[in-house]
């Protein structure tokens, strides 16, 4: 049904995760293999090539389906269907950020400080054209092929780079004067292959899995008993998608209470559920939220 494309490279493993926590799990013959397949009958072929390429070979109709960064479909222009943000990258759940760079004792704080025919290198070229051009600033772009950051002063006045914290920027002294792009991981779409009833559908059920998937990281799903006089305090101690589960114990005063909850803060919740009042607490791990 589906010819899909994902990403090789940073975020090759954190995408691969992502599909075998939706139950899609990628199968190959080696980890250099890029080709692979998964055991679903609406996917009919996989491969794994550079997050780079993708956009252009979905937009011309080589794949139905892909990952890649909304940094490489702007830099490419590509006319592909945005079906949705995955908010995943290499390490976190953080978007990264395509920034513009300095030398930290630049006087410069913001790019209309910029002199015209500046020296600007960067990995995204025709983004950082554009980024210029709307800016009315005359800078000469050139292509980097790596270490971008390692370029000022000596062989570029200033870089366009990706960070998710700044850190590495800071650590080779570089300041950052703006942002050009925030950008997550998208599942993009063929327009041609978007217009197609059945795999759109097809589309749609992989983005419930996927979707799932993410939400229910980070969550667990806390069950617990209490009587009906703390019941109150116990609710009032339970954050909840939208509110708590509450049934009443069979020939009992008492009721069964559960909610999904942040894992980071289940530390402090038991023991306040146990001030409360509740008993017969358990908490159970999630693989998938769908709403």
């Amino acid at each position: 049904m589906l010819d899909l494309v994902l990403p090789k490279g940073s975020l090759e493993r954190a995408t691969l995760e992502l599909f075998d926590d939706a139950d899609l799990g990628v199968t190959r013959a080696s980890d250099v293999d890029y080709r692979a397949t998964i055991d679903d009958p609406r996917v009919n072929e996989v491969r794994i090539l550079r997050p780079q390429e993708i956009p252009r070979y979905v937009a011309e109709g080589r794949f139905d389906l892909g990952i890649t960064g909304r940094d490489w479909i702007e830099e490419t222009a590509a006319d592909v269907v945005s079906l949705s943000e995955l908010h995943y990258s290499k390490a976190t759940a953080r978007p990264i950020r395509v920034v513009l760079a300095v030398a930290a004792d630049s006087p410069a704080d913001s790019v209309t400080d910029l002199p015209a025919g500046l020296r600007v290198h960067t990995e995204y070229p025709q983004l950082t054209r554009r980024y210029f051009e709307r800016h009315g600033i005359d800078a000469h772009v050139e292509l980097s092929y790596g270490a971008t950051e390692a370029k000022v002063p000596d062989i570029a006045d200033a870089v366009v780079e990706i960070t998710e914290t700044g850190r590495a920027l800071r650590a080779a002294g570089l300041r950052i004067i703006d942002t050009i792009l925030t950008s997550y991981t998208e599942l993009i779409a063929s327009p041609a292959a978007y217009a197609d009833p059945a795999k759109r559908a097809a589309m749609e059920q992989l983005m419930v899995l996927l979707g799932g998937a993410l939400e229910a990281r980070g969550r667990v799903l806390v069950k617990c008993n209490v009587d009906g006089a703390n019941l109150d305090a116990v609710i009032a101690l339970l954050p909840a998608l939208k509110s708590p589960t509450v049934s009443k114990l069979f020939n009992a005063e008492a009721y069964a209470v559960e909610t999904v909850v942040a894992k980071r803060e289940i530390n402090t919740l038991i023991p306040a559920l146990v001030d409360a009042g509740a008993t017969g607490i358990i908490e159970l791990p999630i693989a998938k939220i769908v709403h």
